[in-house]
């Protein structure tokens, strides 16, 4: 990955969306549970949750075993899809979501979305985050042959900017995302607003763990993105 020859070495922003960005997760999991119920499938409503993260392929895989006929699967996420679209036209984002993002692009970091969503699902997402003007790219699962917890996703997104992993700062809200970025190389900071637990995420990488977006942007001074520096930082007085 070579740095943007026109913006130094850059400092990329990578961000999940769901739980992390958008207050979603309980959404999926109540999409999920039903459409597991309607293939005929009794899984615990906490089990999915600890669940949302994956791709929906490793997501089955993760809660029904790899073993299982497969031959549902495509039943199962299109039940998933069709439920949680019923939400999308009321999805929220969580507190000063926005305002972070902002702040970030404002202080020339490259943020980039790190997503399983697509199509009409983030579209939806990015019109309740209503931060496009500070997004640079986004990547999703579907343009790596490995989802998280695989670094790909990471690494794709850092190669949208031209960034390399010690500059860059990865959020989220799962034990996914935290191993996804540790094994990219990336500083990782988790938000509790996803609804796992502290000492989880943790015990998956976190190096720093802040209640949501809002707190985080109060932080952000001693937070992980405090120790990336500028990439252009001012001349001394006299240099010149």
């Amino acid at each position: 990955m070579a740095p943007d020859p026109d913006h130094g070495p850059g400092r990329a922003a990578l961000f999940d969306v769901d739980g992390t960005l958008a207050d979603t997760n309980h959404l999926h999991v109540v999409a999920w549970w039903e459409a597991l119920r309607q293939g005929g499938h009794q899984v615990p409503a906490h089990a999915i949750h600890r669940a949302i993260g994956l791709p929906g392929d490793q997501l089955l895989d993760h809660l029904l075993g790899e073993d299982r006929d497969h031959a549902g699967d495509e039943r199962l996420s299109h039940a998933h899809d069709t439920l949680y679209g019923t939400f999308f036209e009321r999805l929220t984002a969580h507190d000063r979501a926005a305002d972070l993002l902002r702040t970030l692009a404002d202080d020339d970091w490259k943020v980039v979305l790190v997503t399983s969503a697509k199509d009409r699902e983030l579209t939806a997402l990015r019109r309740a985050i209503d931060a496009d003007d500070a997004i640079t790219a986004t990547a999703t699962s579907d343009d790596v042959d490995a989802g998280k917890p695989a670094p790909d996703p990471v690494e794709h997104a850092l190669s949208l900017v031209g960034v390399t992993p010690d500059r860059a700062v990865f959020v989220g809200d799962s034990v996914w995302d935290m191993r996804a970025a540790s094994r990219a190389g990336v500083a990782r900071v988790a938000l509790l607003c996803g609804g796992i637990p502290r000492a989880d995420l943790t015990e998956a990488g976190a190096t720093a763990v802040y209640d949501d977006p809002a707190a985080l942007l109060d932080g952000l001074g001693t937070s992980p993105f405090a120790g990336v520096p500028d990439p252009d930082p001012a001349p001394p007085p006299g240099s010149g």
